[in-house]
């Protein structure tokens, strides 16, 4: 009996021992576990820092390459700026210019009307009215306030190169002529600015201007009469272009 309760008491230690041990791996394993966790834990918190930080990273490399294109975009506005000033100066520049010349411009406008109408009254008197009327006009024109001084030379030029072109065109017109104390309607040949004929209505008179006597002179020769009918039809385009013979002023006594 003894022996039993020993036995017992021995089993009972060792047992209580067990369980104790037991206890004690439990409160490990659950620290290990916990451990575990926290260590878990605090990778992922890790991880998500790690992450942020990348985004940072990549976030400030960004803004790096922004703030590198807004330094070059900034020295080519730099560049443009100082191309604009220097151009603003030159603007400046060429508008006070501009007005000086302005204010040279329209008397040498005045001055080269004056000089066409000498011209046009030294001239072979074709057209001479409506010549002399395009002068007048122009120098109402130039007295215009509301016209600009490039419309107005414009304008100037323009009658200067009507008066080139007579010289280098055939032109028949038809107007009166007065000879003898008689008025007569006449077809006018003019042959650039070397020639000047008429012929009567009747084709009863012809004739040239003579410029070195500033009068008209007949022409009785019948050839002469034939190439003046000939030139008419000519500046009418009832025939084709052909050589002509008729009587012409001395070179010297041309306007030029």
């Amino acid at each position: 009996m003894k022996k039993l309760l020993g036995y017992s008491t021995g089993l009972f230690l060792v047992l209580t021992c067990q369980l104790a041990a037991g206890d004690q791996i439990d409160d490990i394993v659950g620290a290990g576990v916990e451990r575990l966790n926290e260590n878990k834990q605090a990778q992922q918190a890790v991880n998500r820092i790690d992450e942020q930080t990348d985004a940072l990273i990549t976030q400030y490399q960004e803004q790096l390459k922004i703030l590198d294109g807004l330094k070059v975009y900034n020295q080519l506005l730099g560049i443009q700026i100082d191309g604009q000033e220097q151009e603003k100066a030159t603007l400046s520049a060429s508008i006070a210019n501009a007005t000086v010349i302005e204010r040279q411009i329209v008397p040498l406008l005045l001055r080269m009307v004056d000089s066409l109408e000498k011209f046009i009254n030294l001239d072979v008197p074709f057209l001479f009215a409506e010549r002399l009327q395009r002068t007048a006009t122009l120098r109402d024109l130039l007295q215009r306030p509301d016209l600009s001084v490039a419309e107005k030379s414009r304008r100037v030029f323009e009658a200067y190169q009507i008066e080139n072109e007579y010289g280098r065109t055939l032109e028949s017109f038809k107007g009166k002529l007065n000879l003898a104390d008689r008025t007569y309607d006449v077809d006018y040949l003019r042959i650039g600015r070397i020639a000047l004929l008429y012929r009567s209505v009747g084709n009863d008179q012809f004739g040239y201007w003579d410029q070195q006597q500033r009068d008209w002179v007949a022409v009785t020769a019948n050839h002469y009469k034939r190439n003046i009918d000939k030139g008419l039809k000519m500046a009418r385009q009832e025939m084709a272009p052909d050589l002509l013979t008729v009587p012409v002023m001395p070179a010297e006594s041309i306007v030029q």
